[in-house]
């Protein structure tokens, strides 16, 4: 019995390993023109024109504090997307309700506080 409810999640999870590999060993298969390493293949790109200086730009940290509260806030959801599914079965919904209302409160408290501090802010005020 045990082996029936398991069975699916084998399945995919086979699917999910050998799906990848299959799929580039086709593309290799396939492929009109052998792999060939050339100077002019390493080169930078800019839509046919020639480039001018350096091709390295700075990549602000501002986008680094962005992708942070963004994964803070995608964690959140991998959490409440099972409380949500099983709130009908927990013994008393309402404690479950306040539990995950606490949850989520700390959670805007963080984000407040990253607000006030001016961890949103695009330029920073020194």
């Amino acid at each position: 019995m045990l082996i029936d409810e398991y069975l699916p999640v084998v399945i995919i999870s086979i699917v999910g390993i050998f799906f990848p590999i299959v799929t580039l060993l086709i593309g290799k298969l396939f492929r009109s023109t052998p792999h060939r390493k050339s100077k002019i293949k390493y080169e930078t790109y800019e839509c046919g024109e020639i480039t001018i200086g350096t091709t390295r730009i700075p990549f602000t940290i501002n986008y680094y504090l962005y992708a942070l509260i963004f994964v803070i806030f995608d964690v959140e959801t991998v959490f409440l997307f099972p409380w949500a599914v099983s709130i009908k079965s927990i013994i008393s919904p309402l404690i479950g309700f306040l539990e995950m209302m606490f949850f989520i409160g700390i959670l805007i408290i963080g984000l407040v506080y990253a607000w006030k501090e001016g961890a949103l802010e695009w330029i920073m005020q020194i």
